[in-house]
């Protein structure tokens, strides 16, 4: 859904955008919601000749200068199209996730050609791109995620709207995690080391925001009997939010335990708010967050390093404070929205440029 914010941020540059999306899609209504120009494709697998030809005849009748895909599923619909219209504008795709299948073969050679830039939302997706993808280094370029440092912002928050709903005393130190319950966001790590906190202090409380993908019930199910069968009567299971802001204002640390992330989108909202947190050192988080500046970071899976270093910022508020105000201004730096439109604007007038 990200997508639709990209397209609000061009659009209020007076940059003409329309949108291509799945048919009766969540995107679709959306967009249609918001007044933006929409097409269609019923393109869900891979081969679909027809699908390509309609796109064609969007592409010649359009008049547009380029094309700027989210998915490396979507240039088996695009790419075609492209060739079917005649059309030499330039391709840009942005790689959300990695990869494990070798993409080298003919036919994805003849796909990726036509890319002009493939934009890499973090360091672990560029090395991926390079080591499954027929793209030379030059045409790989990082452009991450943004956050709206604006809405996220401390100062224009009432820190002590969600404390009070979920009676959180002033003294107590509320360490928060905002993720859905899925395999490989750390439930279980954050549950060991508040057992272990707990044994230490009385003034702690846990705030685990976030819902079961659809299939997945089970496993949050089991995260939520666990913490029964911990005895963690101070662990909160808040459901789903969407007055994340607010929720971050709440917290004193946030927990970031993901054994695998390309990006890390809900860290910079957490450090955009000017939350210190411990995160696991692993993937895309390594772009985001500084160990000793803005975070902790901790041996991904490790619970006992987890509750480590949640203790020491547990017992330094003073090292709160510093994280917290290093990370706000991390997150203004480098992740802020208006940035990175302004750099995704630079890169598209730079293949402009190049456009045969």
């Amino acid at each position: 859904m990200f997508t639709l914010t990209a397209v609000q941020q061009l659009l209020k540059r007076n940059i003409e955008v329309e949108l291509l999306c799945f048919e009766n899609s969540r995107l679709h209504q959306e967009a249609e919601k918001q007044k933006i120009i929409v097409h269609t494709l019923k393109a869900s697998g891979y081969f679909h000749p027809v699908q390509a030809c309609k796109l064609s005849s969007v592409i010649r009748n359009g008049k547009f200068d380029l094309i700027h895909t989210q998915a490396s599923k979507d240039l088996w619909a695009v790419v075609p199209a492209l060739k079917i219209a005649g059309s030499k504008i330039p391709l840009l795709l942005t790689k959300q996730v990695g990869s494990f299948i070798s993409k080298k073969d003919k036919l994805h050679q003849w796909i990726y050609n036509r890319v002009t830039y493939a934009l890499a939302i973090s360091e672990v997706i560029k090395r991926n791109l390079l080591d499954t993808c027929p793209l030379a280094e030059e045409k790989i370029l990082l452009l991450h995620n943004a956050v709206d440092t604006q809405k996220f912002d401390p100062d224009k928050i009432d820190k002590h709207k969600v404390r009070n709903e979920f009676h959180f005393a002033d003294d107590e130190i509320v360490v928060g995690m905002l993720a859905r319950f899925s395999p490989g966001k750390g439930h279980e790590e954050v549950l060991f080391a508040a057992e272990k906190l707990n044994e230490k202090f009385s003034n702690l409380k846990f705030l685990i925001v976030g819902e079961a993908s659809r299939g997945e019930e089970d496993y949050a199910n089991q995260i939520k009997k666990l913490a029964v069968e911990k005895k963690l009567k101070n662990i909160v299971f808040a459901g789903f939010r969407s007055d994340t802001p607010e929720v971050l204002a709440a917290l004193d640390i946030f927990c970031f335990p993901s054994h695998s992330e390309a990006f890390g989108i809900a860290l910079v909202e957490a450090m955009s708010m000017g939350v210190p947190s411990v995160c696991s050192n692993s993937d895309g988080i390594l772009d985001i967050a500084i160990d000793g500046e803005t975070s902790f970071l901790f041996e991904k899976q490790n619970g006992n390093d987890l509750a480590e270093k949640l203790e020491r910022l547990i017992l330094s508020k003073e090292k709160r404070e510093q994280f917290g105000k290093t990370s706000r201004e991390r997150a203004v730096d480098y992740f802020d929205i208006d940035f990175l439109t302004e750099k995704v604007i630079s890169i598209y007038k730079q293949a402009l440029n190049e456009k045969p």
